[in-house]
């Protein structure tokens, strides 16, 4: 099972960005219980294979060319740095001259080998859902040993020597990270990592939406509440 998969191209802040994903099915180091892609059936946070990698970068390249794109947004099924090629696809995209954005949800950038590969990228972008070990543990099921301390070490680590864009995504989540409690923790979390950008994200899927939305007059409050820390 191989290649990889494409969303349609969009403008974003005036430039079209092209969004690829690299894994051919879920591959992941969580197994959040509101991820929108499903269950992890094998969690990983090591590099393996994948066939049709040759085909899928000229696959790439042809993309690149015949949409124009002028970013291009690493975004997969579960954590890119699985892919053993991703090196390659980063340098790939680089030499044609383009910004590469990463989305990864954090907790292996703190390790040399994938900080090395995100520090070629553009934007790397993190993220965090919960913001108690119990919380982790129980609603991201992480792989064993993980610890919520660690996620937030690993972004901090990696931002203090990387030179591109770090943007900090936070998906607010009802009963989970809603209270004032929780957004103060969130605060100190925020600056501890100090991000160049905030996202301020909610559950936006259907399946989730009734049990973990947040009402929209809540999700302003705390939106302004944590970007204009």
């Amino acid at each position: 099972m191989g290649g990889f998969s494409y969303k349609d191209i969009y403008i974003e802040d005036g430039r079209s960005v092209l969004e690829v994903n690299i894994l051919p099915e879920k591959n992941c180091n969580f197994d959040c219980i509101f991820c929108p892609i499903g269950r992890a059936q094998n969690k990983v946070d090591t590099q393996k294979s994948f066939d049709k990698m040759d085909s899928s970068l000229r696959e790439l390249e042809k993309k690149i060319e015949n949409t124009k794109a002028e970013l291009i947004f690493i975004n997969s099924k579960g954590e890119a740095f699985v892919n053993d090629k991703i090196d390659d696809i980063v340098d790939l995209i680089k030499g044609r001259g383009l910004p590469v954005r990463l989305f990864s949800n954090g907790y292996l950038l703190g390790k040399d080998e994938y900080m090395k590969i995100a520090n070629k990228c553009d934007e790397v972008v993190g993220e965090l859902k919960v913001v108690t070990e119990e919380d982790f543990q129980k609603a991201q099921r992480p792989i064993k040993g993980y610890t919520l301390v660690e996620y937030i070490s690993n972004m901090v680590t990696f931002n203090k020597q990387y030179k591109g864009k770090f943007i900090f995504e936070i998906t607010i989540i009802r009963g989970y990270n809603d209270d004032e409690k929780s957004i103060r923790k969130i605060k100190n979390i925020i600056n501890e990592i100090s991000p160049d950008k905030i996202i301020i994200a909610r559950m936006d899927d259907k399946r989730f939406e009734k049990k973990l939305g947040i009402p929209d007059e809540r999700f302003v409050e705390i939106s302004n509440a944590l970007l204009n820390i």
